[in-house]
């Protein structure tokens, strides 16, 4: 590929040219077990009744009315409490970026666990506040003195904490994470993505506080591909962050694609449902293999170690199994994979394609 032009190059700013795009791996050909996508697709009847809802809708106008019943049918969903609201983003990704774009002022610093997810780190970047990675304990879990010494020093006007965490899939101790929350100085986001698998939420503390914003996608939900997240919080802070928000972000497809799901919940439950149960085979296994160190998982994903996480990656790879390769993302991670739980039949190749590879 040719090289940017010296006098294009000027005009980019010195950090984003030292960037790295954010990366999707080729999966075609092989089962994708890399990215904690739900691995089934509606069932017939209910395709061609979303296909034919979808090809109702009004693609010659803009956003309207129709967005305000999402946002309705999302509160009744996710039982938003009386006094708070929320905002819709193209994915959690989008809100993280407005998150970062509302609270951009001059020394502003953003604060979360490390390993942890990558566009905390992004985002921050990109608007320019200071991103502070606070390390886990060798077993993932917060180092409560560690976030709590970071959060003194830096008064951070953002703390992310995942709940549970991406990679490492696990739930952190609620006492805590309460003791982080009353220490923030700030905005203190609950990143709930992985909600549907999880074996709690941190929903019913939310209307304790006037600081916390709990984060949501109907991404692991079942609709990755039709990119809608939501913000929960008080509604004068929400109103706020909304201001930042691109008018009509998200599309009418989306929209129409997010309320037929909820519409059909019982559908989504029931897939989530069997998903939790293959993990709990997927964990079983995991133990029984003398080589491989699993973790326990509150999510559609299972962290593991292994010799030589290089060569296992690439073996599964040559074996049809495409998964993630996250031990250069962190010390702590170095040689793990990041499986992500499939249907039965899936999951059996997957653990077979790992077998063969350690």
């Amino acid at each position: 590929m040719n090289a940017v032009p010296d006098r294009l190059r000027k005009l980019l700013r010195a950090d984003v040219q030292g960037m790295h795009a954010y990366a999707v791996q080729p999966s075609t050909g092989l089962l994708k077990l890399d990215a904690m996508e739900n691995p089934h697709r509606l069932p017939p009847a209910l395709q061609r009744e979303l296909g034919e809802r979808l090809g109702a809708v009004a693609l010659n106008r803009y956003p309207g009315a129709r967005i305000d019943v999402l946002k309705e049918a999302l509160r009744r969903h996710a039982k938003v409490p009386a006094g708070f609201d929320l905002v819709l983003g193209n994915g959690s990704d989008e809100l993280i970026s407005l998150l970062a774009m509302a609270c951009d002022l001059p020394g502003a610093t953003v604060v979360a666990p490390a390993p942890g997810f990558v566009m905390y780190a992004m985002s921050a970047q990109l608007q320019g506040l200071r991103f502070v990675p606070v390390d886990l304990t060798a077993d993932f879990e917060l180092d409560e003195a560690a976030m709590l010494a970071a959060i003194a020093q830096r008064k951070p006007s953002i703390v992310y904490l995942a709940y549970p965490n991406n990679p490492t899939a696990n739930l952190w101790d609620d006492a805590v994470i309460e003791r982080i929350v009353q220490a923030a100085p700030g905005l203190v986001v609950i990143d709930e993505a992985y909600q549907p698998f999880a074996s709690r939420s941190y929903l019913d503390r939310l209307a304790r506080h006037d600081h916390v914003l709990l984060m949501r996608t109907l991404s692991k939900f079942g609709l990755a591909g039709v990119r809608i997240g939501y913000l929960v919080g008080r509604a004068a802070l929400v109103a706020e962050i909304d201001k930042v928000r691109p008018p009509y972000n998200v599309s009418v497809l989306n929209a129409e694609a997010a309320l037929f799901a909820l519409e059909h919940a019982d559908v989504f439950d029931a897939q989530a449902t069997e998903l939790r149960r293959e993990r709990g085979r997927l964990l079983d296994a995991l133990a029984a293999m003398p080589k491989v160190k699993a973790w326990r998982s509150d999510a559609n994903m299972v962290l593991v170690r292994v010799p030589d996480a290089a060569r296992t990656f690439e073996g599964m790879k040559a074996r049809g199994v495409l998964v993630k390769n996250v031990s250069r993302m962190h010390p702590l991670l170095a040689n793990c994979l990041r499986l992500t739980v499939g249907t039965a039949d899936e999951n059996t190749q997957m653990l077979a394609a790992l077998q063969a590879s350690l």
